[in-house]
């Protein structure tokens, strides 16, 4: 059973930056590939960007975040940078066992991904 925890969010004025990291216990973290979603206020959950061998992001965020990950540490990262008020949500990171590649995470729905972290808040404010 592998755990993930988010945490980094806050609040922050558009144009600043921020770094979520989602730190993984209880598996192999180096075999899952990990995504980064979002939901904002009275819509549904996102797809932002995903890791596999590659990186795949959603064209709302493509120059502005950057996922990345450290085996070593079991921990998956989104720098977000020039952020803007569209950018405020619940960010939740999650992890997908089965061969895929980053870009495949992008179009899964979230039934597909087997864990799932709880979020942690990002507020943009103009």
């Amino acid at each position: 059973q592998v755990q993930l925890l988010e945490s980094g969010g806050g609040l922050v004025q558009a144009g600043g930056s921020l770094r979520l990291s989602c730190a993984a216990s209880g598996g192999i973290f180096s075999r899952y590939a990990m995504g980064w979603f979002r939901r904002a206020p009275g819509k549904e959950r996102r797809f932002v960007a995903s890791i596999s061998r590659t990186t795949y992001y959603a064209d709302s965020v493509k120059g502005r975040f950057t996922i990345s990950r450290d085996n070593a540490k079991n921990t998956v990262y989104l720098q977000m940078n020039s952020l803007k008020p569209e950018d405020t949500a619940v960010y939740y990171c999650a992890a997908v066992s089965r061969l895929t590649t980053a870009q495949g995470i992008s179009v899964m729905p979230p039934s597909a991904m087997d864990y799932w972290g709880k979020g942690t808040l990002v507020t943009v404010s103009s």
